[in-house]
């Protein structure tokens, strides 16, 4: 178990100095655990002093974004970009919370790239009370994920002008790509706009005016790309329609090439397959015979190719 303790008021505190921080009124003090490991529930439970439901919500193996108020505090789950390697199904890091007056406990499995802003907010003495800490990490989860939405949309804006070229095809794989990632980042960020706004919306003194109203702002930049994501989706899912209509026309319009290059050719097999049998023909002995069977083939060619071209079977 690794992690980090701040006291607003005393700077970054060690792990025997917290119980002293705590008791200082009008102290921030923020305790961040990243574990993976059951020494954090104990420590939870057994030196914090957090009930069980609050550990279990802090180190639950799976999570969503949620918000749920505990007695004058409330429990919150929410999930920004992490420079570790995420699998596509949940490309999210997650970090639960449990704020009250003067104190927030937070839990990361993998390391969540807003936490290193806000600690440098919180050294820099920008941060005052847990409000202050839950719509800084909400802001900074969002203005980074803002940017990383915009460039899904503008790859899919990408494919969809090279949709008409001569390399189509190869733009399923990125369009199916640009797909999942859409798929996988709306997965949380509906949820997480509901949390935010729900919130923004509880009761408790430890919330003041300005928290609610960022985090209101960081809700509405959530919902925004929510929808955004709904369209990446959406449109993705028609570009990839398009690849595979543009496919299977491709691939009619080859057969039916070969269709037609057999029909032309089918008649001239059988008459050039008539005249090469090995048994007594007429005009066998004749010397124009060759031409005449040349001539009829030729013949023959150009009227079904232009019976074919007067019935439009040729692709355009």
């Amino acid at each position: 178990m690794s992690g980090f303790a701040y006291a607003v008021q005393g700077g970054q505190v060690t792990q025997p100095e917290i119980k002293a921080a705590l008791e200082v009124p009008g102290t921030l003090v923020w305790i961040h655990l990243t574990t993976n490991n059951d020494h954090a529930k104990s420590w939870l439970g057994d030196e914090a002093e957090l009930s069980p439901y609050v550990v279990e919500a802090l180190t639950a193996a799976e999570t969503r974004p949620r918000c749920d108020a505990v007695g004058e505090g409330a429990v919150i789950n929410l999930r920004g970009l992490s420079a570790d390697q995420m699998v596509a199904s949940d490309p999210l890091a997650s970090i639960r919370m449990y704020a009250h007056q003067g104190c927030v406990f937070s839990v990361t499995r993998r390391h969540l790239n807003a936490l290193d802003p806000v600690q440098r907010q919180v050294e820099a003495g920008r941060i005052l009370d847990p409000g202050d800490l839950i719509a800084a990490l909400a802001q900074e989860i969002t203005e980074e994920l803002d940017p990383v939405v915009a460039e899904l949309g503008d790859t899919l804006d990408d494919c969809e002008e090279r949709i008409t070229g001569h390399h189509a095809f190869d733009l399923r794989r990125q369009v199916n790509e640009t797909r999942s990632r859409a798929i996988g980042y709306r997965r949380f960020l509906n949820p997480q706009r509901a949390a935010l706004e729900k919130l923004a919306l509880l009761p408790g003194e430890w919330l003041r005016d300005d928290d609610r109203l960022h985090l209101s702002a960081a809700a509405d930049r959530a919902a925004r790309m929510a929808e955004e994501l709904e369209s990446i989706r959406e449109r993705a899912a028609l570009t990839h329609e398009t690849l595979t209509d543009l496919r299977s026309e491709q691939i009619d319009q080859r057969s039916l090439i070969i269709a037609v290059a057999a029909m032309v050719f089918l008649p001239l097999t059988f008459l050039t397959g008539l005249f090469g049998m090995n048994v007594p023909l007429p005009f066998t002995h004749s010397p124009e015979a060759f031409w005449w069977i040349t001539g009829s083939c030729v013949a023959m060619a150009a009227a079904i190719t232009a019976y074919f071209i007067g019935k439009h079977w040729f692709p355009n």
